[in-house]
């Protein structure tokens, strides 16, 4: 586990305050650690889902198209 010191302001503050008493938590380490890893979720890049990576698999195995300029490519694709 790491351990920081950390600055806040008045509001962030009591946010956590608040998210402590609301999830019965133990101290504001836990508070932190809880709005972290929820807000993480939104910025990490998500796993793969299954049926993804097998679609991916299948057209890796696909006979590729020879374009060669851009002229044929917009000819060919509008």
């Amino acid at each position: 586990m790491v351990s920081a010191m950390i600055n806040i302001s008045k509001k962030a503050n009591h946010v956590l305050n608040i998210v402590k008493a609301k999830h019965d938590l133990k101290d504001k380490s836990a508070a932190i650690e809880l709005v972290t890893l929820a807000y993480g979720e939104d910025i990490m890049e998500p796993e793969l889902r299954p049926e993804f990576i097998q679609k991916m698999k299948s057209s890796s195995q696909e006979k590729t198209i020879k374009i060669g300029t851009m002229k044929n490519f917009g000819k060919r694709y509008g």
